[in-house]
């Protein structure tokens, strides 16, 4: 990372030093599924059973930033079977599914882990997550989240949601602690 000032050189290109800043206070990560963690596409088999894709180096990411030290939840509209178990496979221990009001399980957090809403970030993609990312300390939009969502994040992805813009995120708060050498060697 390459100090220039008003922005920090990344391998994602350049960063605001707010941004930064801001990424570097961040104990808490929540995630929306569909759309940041896939693609937003939901495949039906012939059975009624439900597929969606994961992004492996966003797994990866997921795992880097556990074992440093950072929280990482998913609060999502929707509710799946393959959800649990991929978080199951990833560590992560609090999943909110069946959400249509993701503050209720925003403020859950919040009390359970003991955590301020500015230590914690937020990546969304829809107007759905407006209301939390709104909340929180840097609230972050997928590079093809909707287009009233992009102007109000503090940070876009350059990556779209599903093809690695969690591993992106994960990457920059890695990077903002000066942990992101730490992280290799993680499997998922």
């Amino acid at each position: 990372m390459i100090n220039t000032g008003a922005s920090l050189a990344t391998c994602y290109g350049p960063v605001s030093a707010q941004m930064m800043s801001q990424a570097e206070k961040i104990r808490l990560l929540i995630l929306d599924v569909d759309g940041v963690l896939s693609d937003g596409l939901i495949y039906m088999g012939n059975n009624g059973e439900e597929l969606k894709a994961f992004n492996v180096r966003d797994g990866y990411g997921i795992r880097c930033a556990l074992t440093s030290g950072i929280e990482v939840a998913i609060i999502t509209g929707r509710k799946a079977k393959l959800v649990e178990d991929r978080c199951e496979t990833l560590g992560i221990t609090h999943l909110y599914q069946g959400q249509s009001d993701k503050m209720v399980a925003f403020r859950d957090l919040l009390g359970k882990l003991a955590i301020a809403p500015e230590n914690v970030a937020y990546v969304g993609d829809d107007l759905i997550d407006w209301p939390v990312m709104a909340e929180v300390g840097l609230s972050i939009a997928v590079a093809d989240a909707h287009p009233l969502l992009i102007p109000r994040a503090d940070y876009v992805t350059r990556i779209n949601g599903g093809r690695g813009a969690v591993r992106e995120v994960c990457d920059l708060l890695l990077l903002a602690k000066g942990k992101l050498d730490e992280a290799k060697g993680q499997s998922i």
